[in-house]
């Protein structure tokens, strides 16, 4: 019998709402943050054993449906050719950001997952280590995303470097999507080969684009990666500040479409039609009290009512402050509060 995770990838029916959170093993846990002083994040992240450790006691601590490997979506681009630091309060930086066409050109495809084996190891061991009936998730930074940073050097209030190449270069732009989008497909079908039970890819900034550029520029290619995995395989496609692009993202793809917050859950998977979705509290509200956390959440899941397919989840991922207690609070309410069934607090829900 499949978990209730992947029943929900399928849109088929559970006993209750099942949920994972991004980030969910992460800066908000002291043991995170002493491992992580001891070994630093790329250290966390190129040591299978400590990469195991970490996700499953995400896991044992919060109670959650899912686990989500831990890893970095940038750590493909050093093996492409790419100098990758993440600085200390400033974020991942590459020091040789992609400008020209020829530093496209010199850029290398992906061609075998050895370069990444760490990330491999990582999500054996992990799948060896936690119960059969948490499935486990590898990810991977969308094509537009990862060419984002690769272009722009770090994060960005603008993309305008982005948008300049694709609209003022399009071979070159071509170029660096038909090598992103090789590297993508070999390492996310090896993450799966190695246990990944379910695959998300992030497109984490997106949303800085319009919806005619969405389609001409980044649509193909996020449908390239997507349409290539291996078949059986559910796909959460995710972005933040999607609410124009919506229907793109499903047309590019994906058995789940991730909501974030900036749009209701019940209009949004209306505009979507047949198709699960995943989302979509707001991470702040995990500064609140616990009540307000139940309550914020009793609301999320009556706007999904009990249409087969959704996966409760953050907007984006769990605040570096967020109180654990907080977030476990949020795991229990889902739980408690869709549970299908004759329950008082089913009732409550008017599902």
């Amino acid at each position: 019998m499949l978990p209730p995770f992947l029943k929900a990838c399928r849109r088929e029916a559970v006993p209750y709402t099942p949920v994972w959170l991004m980030r969910q093993a992460g800066r908000y846990m002291e043991e995170y943050r002493k491992l992580k002083e001891k070994h630093g994040f790329q250290g966390l992240c190129k040591d299978s054993d400590l990469a195991c450790e970490i996700t499953t006691h995400a896991v044992e601590r919060l109670g959650v449906d899912a686990a989500i490997i831990f890893s970095d979506l940038l750590l493909i681009l050093e093996p492409m050719g790419l100098s990758l630091e993440y600085a200390k309060g400033d974020g991942p930086v590459i020091h040789n950001p992609v400008r020209q066409k020829k530093d496209v050109e010199s850029l290398r495809t992906l061609n075998s997952h050895e370069p990444v084996q760490f990330v491999v190891d990582a999500i054996r061991k992990t799948r060896a280590a936690l119960p059969e009936n948490i499935p486990l998730i590898g990810f991977a930074g969308a094509p537009f995303t990862l060419a984002s940073y690769m272009i722009e050097g770090s994060g960005s209030d603008d993309y305008a470097r982005t948008k300049r190449m694709m609209r003022e270069d399009p071979d070159s732009w071509s170029l660096l999507m038909d090598k992103l989008c090789q590297s993508l497909i070999l390492y996310l079908n090896a993450q799966v080969a190695a246990g990944a039970q379910a695959v998300q890819l992030f497109d984490s900034w997106v949303g800085c684009l319009s919806p005619m550029e969405y389609k001409a520029y980044v649509l193909p290619h996020t449908q390239r990666v997507i349409r290539n995995i291996t078949p059986g395989t559910p796909v959460i496609h995710f972005g933040t500040g999607t609410a124009a692009l919506l229907e793109l993202m499903k047309e590019a793809g994906g058995d789940v479409i991730g909501l974030d917050w900036r749009v209701e859950l019940d209009t949004a998977w209306n505009r979507l039609g047949d198709v699960a979705v995943q989302g979509n509290m707001d991470p702040t509200l995990l500064f609140s009290s616990p009540e307000a956390i139940r309550k914020e959440a009793k609301r999320i899941l009556q706007q999904a009512g009990r249409r087969a397919g959704h996966i409760f989840n953050l907007g984006h991922g769990v605040l570096p402050t967020t109180p654990v207690d907080h977030v476990r609070a949020l795991v229990d309410a889902v739980h408690e509060l869709s549970v299908r069934g004759p329950t008082s607090e089913a009732r409550q829900l008017n599902l």
